[in-house]
C-alpha cells in the first residue's frame, strides 16, 4: 500500500450493513411487521418478488459474521437496529428477545475488540406505526423518540456511537413520494410531511441519547453531488431544484437552524404555509451534533424535465420538474451510477464552505459499489471493478481532507452481500459474496484489500 495516501492517527475504518437487508428471522422471537415486509411481500414491487425473509440469515450467523469483521480489522462496525424487533407495535412492552439480539451482537463485537456503531432507523418502520399515518404525522416522530430511549437505556454502556437516521430522502421522498420504496405511496404534501417529521424524530432522538449520556450522537445523510446536464438556464435551474431536495432540506435545518431558501421555487403550493411545521422544531432539529454521516455513491446529472404527473397535490420535484440523465464517457456501476470520484472530493468540500464551523466532524457512514461479480474458476471473487472504485473514492477522500474537511471514519458498503431493497438479490454491494441458497461466505478481492490497507494504515 505504499503508493496509496495514508490517512491520520485515529481514523476510524469500518463496514457497514442494515437489519432488513441481512437479519431474516422476520417473524422469530416476537418481531412484529415493518413496511418492508409489507411491501416486499406485494407481488410487483421487488425484483424476482425477493423478500428480507431470510436475507442473509444473519439473525442466526452473526457469530460467523462478526469473525469476519475481525479478520478484515475494522475499527468498527456499523450496523442498524430493528425497530419492530424491540416494539413489534412501534410502542408499548418491550420484546425481551429481540433486544437480548443486540445486546449478544454489542458483546460479540467488542469481545473481537470492535467498535459498535448503531443506527437506530435504517427505513424499518414498525407497519403499525404507518397503520396510524407514518411518517407523515408527528406521533411517529414522538415513538421514534420513546424507542431511542429504549434501546439507549439497553446499550448505551456499551455502544460509543449513535446515528439517529439512515438516508431520510430515501425514506421521504422514495417511500412516500415516488414509491419505489416502503410504504410504496405516491404524495406531495405527504411526503414533505414526512421529510420534517423524520427530522423532529431526529431531533427528539438526539435530545434522549443526550439524556442517556451517549458518548456520540449524529445523523446519516446521502447527500449528492448534483451536476447539470447542461449549461442551459433550464438545467440550470434544475439542479437548484435538486440540491434543495436531496441536500439543502436536510442540512440547512440540521447544520443552520432554517429552512431552504429555495423550497417554494422548489415546491411550491406544497410548501407555502405546511401546516406541519411548529414553532420551536428547527431549534429542535438543529442540537449540536458530535458527527455527520455522509454516505456517498455518485454524482447525479440533472436535466430539466416537465411534470409528469397530473395531480397538482402530488407534485413533488422527484421525477417531475428534473430528471437524472447518464453522464458519457466514465463507468458505471451494475446499478448504473457513473464513477466520478473527484465529485466526492468537490462534494465534501462545498458542504464545509457552506457550513464552515457548523459542519461537525464527518464520518463517511457508506461507500461501495455494486458490481456483476461471480465466483472464478479458483473459487474466489475477483471483483477488480470494486477494488478500483474503493481505492480512487478513498484517494478523493484523502483529497478532501488536506482541503480542510474534518473527515474522522469510513465505512465501505458493505459487509455482505444483501438485499437491495426494491432491486432484490440481484445487486451486489458486498466485500463478502454470500450464496443465498446455501449461505456461505466468500471474501472477495475487495475484502483482502481492504484488510491490507487497514493493516499498512496501522503499521
Amino acid at each position: 500500500m505504499s503508493d496509496f495516501p495514508g490517512f491520520p492517527p485515529g481514523f476510524v475504518f469500518g463496514a457497514a450493513t442494515a437489519s432488513y437487508q441481512i437479519e431474516g428471522a422476520v417473524r422469530e422471537d416476537g418481531r412484529g411487521p415493518s413496511i418492508w415486509d409489507t411491501y416486499s411481500h406485494t407481488p410487483g414491487l421487488v425484483a424476482n418478488g425477493d423478500t428480507g425473509d431470510t436475507a442473509c440469515d444473519h439473525y442466526h450467523r452473526y457469530p460467523e459474521d462478526v469473525a469476519l469483521l475481525r479478520d478484515l480489522g475494522v475499527d468498527s462496525y456499523r450496523f442498524s437496529i430493528a425497530w419492530p424487533r424491540i416494539l413489534p407495535e412501534g410502542s408499548g412492552a418491550v420484546n425481551p428477545k429481540g433486544m437480548d439480539f443486540y445486546s449478544r451482537l454489542v458483546d460479540e463485537l467488542l469481545a473481537a475488540g470492535i467498535e459498535p456503531a448503531a443506527t437506530l432507523y435504517h427505513w424499518d418502520l414498525p407497519q403499525a406505526l404507518e397503520d396510524r399515518g407514518g411518517w407523515r404525522v408527528r406521533e411517529t416522530a414522538e415513538r421514534f423518540a420513546e424507542y431511542t430511549a429504549v434501546v439507549a437505556e439497553h446499550l448505551g454502556d456499551r455502544v460509543p456511537r449513535w446515528i439517529t437516521l439512515n438516508e431520510p430522502w430515501c425514506s421521504a421522498f422514495l417511500g412516500y413520494s415516488v414509491g419505489r420504496h416502503a410504504p410504496g405511496a405516491r404524495e406531495g404534501r405527504g411526503a414533505l410531511a414526512a421529510a420534517h417529521h423524520l427530522l423532529v424524530g431526529h431531533g427528539l432522538a438526539v435530545s434522549a441519547l443526550r439524556a442517556a449520556g451517549v458518548r456520540e450522537a449524529g445523523i446519516t445523510l446521502n447527500l449528492d453531488r448534483n451536476l447539470p446536464a447542461t449549461g442551459s438556464p433550464a438545467d440550470l435551474a434544475a439542479v437548484v431544484r435538486a440540491d434543495t431536495q436531496h441536500n439543502l432540506v436536510w442540512t440547512d435545518p440540521i447544520l443552520a437552524g432554517r429552512y431552504p431558501a429555495t423550497e417554494e421555487e422548489t415546491w411550491g403550493e406544497l410548501i407555502t404555509g405546511a401546516d406541519f411545521r411548529r414553532d420551536g422544531d428547527l431549534e429542535l432539529i438543529s442540537q449540536p451534533l458530535d458527527f455527520l454521516g455522509i454516505n456517498y455513491y455518485r454524482p447525479i446529472v440533472v436535466a430539466d424535465a416537465p411534470y409528469r404527473e397530473s395531480d397538482p397535490a402530488r407534485r413533488v420535484a422527484t421525477d417531475n420538474r428534473y430528471e437524472e440523465v447518464r453522464l458519457p464517457g466514465v463507468r458505471h456501476t451494475a446499478m448504473g451510477w457513473p464513477v466520478v470520484p473527484e465529485s466526492f472530493t468537490d462534494l465534501l468540500v462545498r458542504l464545509k464552505e457552506r457550513y464552515g464551523d457548523a459542519l461537525p466532524p464527518v464520518h463517511i457512514t457508506e461507500n461501495g459499489s455494486a458490481e456483476d461479480d461471480a465466483v472464478a474458476a479458483d473459487g474466489g471473487v475477483h471483483d477488480t471493478d470494486r477494488v478500483a472504485y474503493l481505492r480512487d473514492h478513498l484517494t478523493a477522500l484523502r483529497a478532501a481532507m488536506d482541503a480542510g474537511v474534518d473527515v474522522r471514519g469510513y465505512y465501505v458498503w458493505s459487509l455482505l452481500d444483501n438485499f437491495e431493497w426494491a432491486f432484490g438479490y440481484d445487486k451486489r454491494f458486498g466485500i463478502v459474496r454470500v450464496d443465498y441458497d446455501t449461505q456461505e461466505r466468500t471474501p472477495k478481492d475487495s475484502y483482502h484489500w481492504y484488510r491490507k490497507l487497514i493493516a499498512a494504515h496501522r503499521g
